[in-house]
């Protein structure tokens, strides 16, 4: 599971160093408190790729967090993402979903909500992923103090 503040993408293994001490300062945010709500799918329409869990409270500290990574990153040539931030963890990645089992997976998620999950973040991690046919892995290059 991963909540996600910021995609970067690929990254040349050249400019890595770069962007890793763009995001190594510590941000100004303070530990954020955040509360889990209600559930669904990605995309909106279709086949769900990602089942996910949305944030309740806390989201307009992850959002200013979010906005500050992206503030460090423009100048490296990191564009931001034109769709809103949605601040969400994400439980699963599926993959081939059957047509009859789509609309039952979407109205489950639509349906369920995680009104008792709470849970204090103190740091922000920056991973590099290698995908392979057996799903990505994931190594930390940096912890981000927020403080």
């Amino acid at each position: 599971m991963h909540l996600t503040v910021r995609f970067i993408g690929h990254v040349d293994d050249e400019r890595v160093p770069a962007v890793v001490a763009a995001l190594k300062p510590s941000l100004g945010t303070g530990p954020v408190e955040i509360a889990f709500g209600r559930c669904g799918v990605f995309p909106s329409h279709g086949p769900p790729r990602v089942l996910w869990i949305g944030v309740a409270a806390g989201a307009s500290s992850l959002k200013a967090i979010h906005d500050e990574l992206n503030d460090r990153l423009r100048p490296l040539g990191f564009e931001p993402e034109t769709r809103p931030y949605s601040a969400h963890l994400t439980l699963a990645r599926v993959q081939d979903v059957p047509r009859a089992a789509a609309a039952a997976l979407r109205d489950a998620m639509r349906t369920t909500a995680a009104t008792d999950a709470r849970c204090r973040i103190d740091h922000a991690t920056v991973f590099e992923s290698r995908p392979s046919p057996r799903g990505s892995t994931y190594f930390p290059l940096v912890n981000i103090p927020l403080s």
